[in-house]
Parts: structure tokens; sequence; C-alpha cells
């Protein structure tokens, strides 16, 4: 059983792993060193693909005297190799006798860590606060074990549900706070998805920024991912050289999935319009709304999705996770529920 120290640093691990900035496609990770005598001797993470693993940070930090020390790491390290080598090898390597993990690897390319060491005599503990340590990863995991990436479908609409007017004008159904708690939630994401009929209308950026609305560095942008068969301007903003961008011209949503598999990405940040979101919706692709409501109405317009909900009955539930109000908007974040709604008496 894991000591006291031990489960104080993985909190510490833990939070070393929430203050890093995007990792995808890898997971977020963090790692603390322990001597025997239960002090610290470091606490490393993970920065993003191509950087050290958190292990491998830790160790660095710690050199000699990691030899005999006890690895406490958010995540099964890894047993495979990729742009780095496995941090399993680098364990054995400074000598570490005891590994205590949170979440177990579901990465099939990369489990077996855990295995792998308790045969080279190393301690093992698994599935310390496990469920702290899987919500770190939450799209990750889905998208490990699902074979495509998580998708978070945004909108904006009014009260009664619109999110254009009937001349197709949408800007600014909500407020700025809003738009910069987008922001936010879109640098959580590896890839930034509309549809053609949406670039077209509103030429957006589809790109990270900060606090003054200027774009983040090219190195920390999402891929911009425009899915149909319209043709978009080459002076649309989507293809400035802000971020990269991918044309995928089709709107077969399992086919665009595949391409995003291709390109590694993870996590997909649906935005814009109707009808790209109602693909994905109909298919029951989406795997978190997040809806943005303004206290406003417009009477008439271009609802939020293009369903295919003939009757009460096709009422699809959501599951909520948080109601928090943005400024003068209220953003709504759920799960969609797979079970059909229960008839009211």
């Amino acid at each position: 059983m894991a000591s006291d120290t031990e489960l104080q640093a993985m909190r510490t691990a833990l939070e070393a792993a929430r203050s890093t900035a995007r990792t995808l496609p890898n997971p977020r990770v963090g790692c603390v060193l322990l001597a025997p005598s239960g002090e610290v001797l470091a606490v490393g993470a993970h920065h993003g693909a191509g950087t050290a693993h958190a292990e491998v940070d830790a160790l660095q930090q710690a050199g000699d005297a990691a030899r005999g020390a006890t690895a406490v790491v958010t995540l099964e390290p890894c047993a495979h190799t990729g742009r780095t080598g496995p941090c399993v090898d680098a364990l054995l390597a400074a000598g570490v006798a005891r590994v205590v993990h949170g979440q177990s690897d579901p990465n099939p390319e990369a489990a077996g860590g855990a295995e792998r060491l308790r045969a080279a005599g190393v301690d093992v503990e698994g599935g310390v606060l496990a469920e702290d340590a899987a919500a770190l990863n939450v799209e990750w995991t889905f998208a490990v074990t699902h074979g495509r990436p998580f998708v978070t479908w945004k909108y904006a609409a009014t009260m009664d549900g619109l999110s254009a007017a009937p001349d197709g004008s949408s800007k600014w159904i909500t407020s700025s706070e809003a738009r910069r708690d987008v922001q936010r939630f879109r640098a959580e994401a590896d890839a930034i998805m509309a549809g053609t009929g949406a670039v077209l209308a509103d030429d957006p950026r589809l790109t990270v920024r900060d606090a003054d609305d200027l774009p983040l560095p090219y190195a920390q942008q999402p891929l911009r991912v425009v899915v149909g068969e319209s043709r978009i301007p080459s002076y649309y903003r989507v293809f400035d050289r802000v971020a990269p961008t991918l044309l995928v011209q089709t709107r077969e949503p399992d086919e665009v999935l595949s391409k995003m598999v291709e390109n590694g990405v993870r996590h997909v940040w649906l935005e814009g319009g109707p009808r790209l979101a109602g693909g994905f919706w109909n298919a029951g692709l989406v795997d978190r709304v997040i809806g943005y409501i303004a206290p406003a109405m417009l009477g008439s317009g271009r609802a939020a999705l293009e369903g295919e909900a003939a009757t009460l009955a096709d009422l699809r539930p959501i599951d909520l996770d948080d109601v928090t109000r943005i400024g003068p908007d209220i953003r709504i974040i759920g799960t969609p529920g797979r079970a059909p709604r229960e008839e009211m008496p």
C-alpha cells in the first residue's frame, strides 16, 4: 500500500501534469522522485511530443541520486519506443527501486511497463489515485482505446436555440467573455474543425489567441481542419501562416476522423456550422457538448444543429457536467446520453 509520503508525492505529480501546456497527441504526465528517506529529489513533467517524458525529466534533474529512489508517476511508465525511448529502460538504468503509478497505460502500443519493471526486480504498485490520474487525460485515453479522436462540439446560441440570423450573420451572439473562455478550451485540443459553409460565412481564424486577441505562436497552435467540398478562396484567414491547415473534402464523419487519426489527432474541437455538427451528432460521434447560451432571442434563423429527429421519441438526453455563468452568458458542458430518455408521466 502506498505510504502517506507517496500519496502526497502523487498529488504533487498530478499538479505538475496539470500545469503543463497542451501535450497532445501525448498524455499529460507528472513524476516525483523520492529518496529512501522520503525527501523529494525531483519533480518532472512531460511538455509535449518530442520532449522528455516526465520520468526522464525527473531522472535528469536527480542524476545519481535517483539510484534506490521511488518514482511516483501519474501514468504507468511506457514500454515502447516512439520519438523517445521507453521510460521503463530509463528507470531501470537509473537504478530506481520502486515505482508507484496512478492510471494504467491504456495504449496497447505502450502498455506493459509495470510487468517489465517487476520482471527486473523493481517493486511496483499501481492504481494510486487512479481516478485523479485518469481525469488528466480523458480525451487521450478515449482516443487510444477507441481508435478515433475524442470530439468536443462547441456552439453558441440564443435562448431560443438559434446560432445565426436568417441572413446567416452570427457575429457575435455571445459576449467577449464567452469568446475568451472558448480560447482556453481550444488550447486543450489538438485540432479545431469547421465546415466550409461556416468558413465561407464568417472567415474565422480557427486559432488559439491570448487575452489581447493575438494568435499564439505557430508551435502552440492546434491543426486547423476545414471539412467539405466547397472551395475556400486562398485569401481567407484559415490559410494564413499562423497555424497549419488541413482540407478534408468530404462530409462523411468516419472519413474525416480517419484523416484525423492519420495526422495523430487525439482531441477534435468542432465548431460551426449546424450541418457539420449535425453529421457528427447523427452518427453518434459527439463525445462532449459545450454550449454558450446568450440571454437574447432571435425568433427566426438557423438552429445550432441540423439533426434527424422526427418525434419526441428521438429526444437525446445530455448528462450535465457543469453549468457556469460566463459574463452575461451561460456555459453548459455535458455528455451526450446513450440511452433514450424515459417517458414523463
